[in-house]
């Protein structure tokens, strides 16, 4: 992923307004990262740890969803070990159930979407080997390439942010 300016991240978002996008606080060590690493930039925010954020890249320039841990998920005993983005398995506080509010009218009216997914949003570095995940409970090889899963889960997160934006 090319490097994106804050101005750019915060212009991104589809399904919060610009108020709410001018308060969200971008990731701890921002200006360091490595954008090499990264197919799209996901993190908690570090002043509201229930909200997170994700930015990809898109054709018509980055595209941001904010997201935050569904209220049911923290209460339920159920939970997913594998990321719906990814495919990484986890035990089972390695992944959350996050939702994202709806764009437009439907997502003002309270209406959602949800997915899980590593609860640390870091799938790019999971798929490369650089993050490891905790408690992991089978380790099972992937028979495709690194640039075969990136494909997939930049897909699998298209087709999620196209459901939040209207689109799918």
């Amino acid at each position: 992923m090319d490097p994106l300016s804050e101005k750019a991240i915060r212009n991104s978002f589809v399904n919060c307004t610009k108020g709410e996008a001018s308060r969200l606080r971008l990731p701890l060590g921002f200006g360091e990262l490595a954008w090499e690493d990264l197919d799209f930039l996901g993190w908690v925010d570090p002043g509201a740890l229930l909200r997170s954020h994700v930015v990809m890249p898109g054709p018509d320039g980055p595209r941001g969803i904010t997201l935050r841990v569904s209220s049911a998920a923290r209460k339920s005993a159920v939970k997913s070990s594998m990321c719906q983005i990814c495919l990484t398995g986890h035990s089972s506080s390695g992944v959350n159930l996050f939702v994202a509010p709806l764009a437009g009218p439907s997502g003002r009216q309270g209406n959602t979407v949800g997915i899980y997914v590593c609860a640390d949003l870091a799938c790019s570095l999971y798929m490369r080997g650089k993050r490891q995940p905790k408690l992991r409970f089978s380790q099972y090889e992937e028979s495709l390439t690194l640039e075969e899963r990136i494909a997939r889960a930049m897909d699998n997160l298209t087709k999620f942010a196209d459901k939040v934006a209207g689109i799918a």
